[in-house]
């Protein structure tokens, strides 16, 4: 299974994804904010980031902009996570950096799918 960096601000969200992303056999690490989800990215190498765009101290649109700019994590595939569902949200988080975007409430089984394609895509050839 995938290992997971959530980065989300609200603990009833990061609670309900986390546990739910266990109970499916992936490995979650967490960030509450911006900063701290860029340097996870760096240091800890997740298979793929679920970002959500609204956080503190620096927010998802600056910290994936920085994540792909970044040779230790620009190949990690990032799911936009906000509750930003007007027209052009979605355009607006690829331009930011990430591979793909997920509206709020959370799908989780179509947030599990998109991780799963994610996934794939990234695996090397014969992995």
């Amino acid at each position: 299974m995938a290992r997971v960096l959530l980065v989300e601000d609200h603990e009833e969200i990061w609670d309900f994804l986390s546990r739910r992303l266990k109970r499916r056999g992936h490995d979650v690490l967490l960030a509450t904010d911006g900063q701290t989800a860029v340097d996870k990215a760096r240091a800890e190498h997740p298979d793929v980031i679920l970002l959500d765009m609204n956080l503190p101290v620096m927010d998802g649109w600056t910290a994936a902009g920085l994540i792909k700019k970044s040779p230790e994590s620009s190949g990690i595939p990032i799911i936009a996570l906000t509750a930003h569902a007007m027209s052009g949200d979605r355009e607006k988080a690829i331009a930011a950096g990430c591979d793909d975007y997920h509206p709020k409430p959370v799908d989780f089984s179509r947030l599990l799918g998109q991780i799963e394609t994610l996934t794939a895509a990234k695996a090397p050839v014969g992995a």
